[in-house]
């Protein structure tokens, strides 16, 4: 069940950014669903601990269902989160530290080394699904299993990471910001800044969903994205 917000008009663009300093590319680990086609591509990007694999259903679901998906970006879908910090109001800083905690003895199975860390991570992090969600970053390397995500980076980093840029030069298009009713990443306080930076952007939430939406609400999430996406 979606609960939609109304749009609010668009502010007057602020003067253009000074010049950033220059990015460099880095190849990215990606996975293609689908057959190339004519129509542009859908471009999914996951979130925090995520990799690509976190949206394989969703991505071979929307195959199916609307076949593959002009400027550079025809259209945005931000999933539970607004373009503003959220240092503040994440979790994150604790699940990282209950992670670094884990102890797990080499030689253990892959099934029983995944047990005994959601055990063990179980007192901080009581979300099961999230915690299911995390330990997709156990891995086992030359017998012992480690956290494939640099800990000690993100943790160094995290006020970085959640962190929003600071752009005065509105997106044009359109934009579903699609949030979890149970998340507190996109709230009230986010709209002015939604509205400046995203002046046809659309806001809703999707009934009884956590912060990983697709994942608590699979149909509806779909249902969703299909709803905004252009008709094939």
């Amino acid at each position: 069940m979606l609960r939609r917000l109304p749009r609010g008009s668009a502010r007057s663009p602020l003067p253009p950014p000074a010049a950033r300093s220059a990015v460099t590319a880095v190849p990215l680990a990606h996975a293609e669903m689908g057959v190339r086609g004519t129509r542009p591509p859908l471009v999914l990007l996951h979130g925090l601990f995520g990799s690509h694999g976190n949206f394989q259903t969703v991505a071979k679901a929307l195959v199916r269902r609307v076949g593959g998906q002009p400027d550079l970006v025809e259209r945005l879908i931000s999933v539970d989160i607004g373009p503003t910090s959220t240092a503040l109001i994440s979790e994150f800083p604790a699940y990282i530290s209950a992670m670094k905690s884990v102890n797990i003895p080499a030689g253990l199975s892959r099934s029983a080394a995944r047990q005994l860390a959601d055990s063990q991570l179980s007192s901080t992090v009581q979300d099961p699904q999230l915690r299911q969600f995390l330990l997709t970053n156990l891995v086992e390397v030359e017998g012992r299993y480690i956290w494939r995500v640099n800990l000690d980076a993100i943790s160094h980093h995290f006020a970085d990471i959640m962190s929003f840029p600071v752009f005065h030069k509105p997106y044009p298009g359109p934009v579903l910001f699609l949030g979890g009713s149970n998340s507190p990443y996109i709230s009230s306080k986010d709209y002015p800044e939604i509205q400046r930076l995203f002046p046809k952007a659309d806001v809703q939430f999707i009934e009884g969903a956590g912060h990983i939406v697709h994942q608590d609400k699979f149909e509806d999430f779909i249902t969703a994205v299909l709803n905004f996406l252009p008709p094939p």
